[in-house]
């Protein structure tokens, strides 16, 4: 697993929470390889904008105040209320909610009152 960074870097983006990715890919193995993946990048960004954001993932789409990520060939999708970088102060990506696509498609996210 790789959850762990050894030094405090100023300029990345902080992840809330990724015990939500561990829970994810724990009951869905295929996911793994894609959320750590899609984790090393992003807790290596500084992103103060979803233009840049989107320089990094082009497929990722802003839902009314969300960030929707695919992951995994279209397999996953990873929701996420993204806080760009502002001068010095670090962005934040809150995991809202991680889900198959078939998950997604169902459209029960879409109540989530960070929308």
């Amino acid at each position: 697993m790789i959850f762990a960074k050894c030094e405090y870097d100023t300029s990345a983006m902080h992840i809330i929470s990724r015990r939500k990715l561990a829970d994810f890919f724990a009951a869905n193995a295929a996911a793994q390889k894609p959320l750590e993946a899609w984790f090393k990048i992003v807790s290596q960004a500084s992103w103060s904008n979803f233009v840049e954001l989107r320089q990094t993932f082009p497929s990722a789409d802003l839902v009314g105040r969300l960030t929707v990520f695919n992951l995994g060939g279209n397999k996953f999708r990873l929701i996420a209320k993204v806080t760009y970088r502002v001068g010095p102060t670090n962005g934040t990506v809150f995991l809202r909610s991680i889900l198959t696509h078939a998950e997604y498609d169902k459209g029960g996210w879409k109540h989530d009152p960070w929308l």
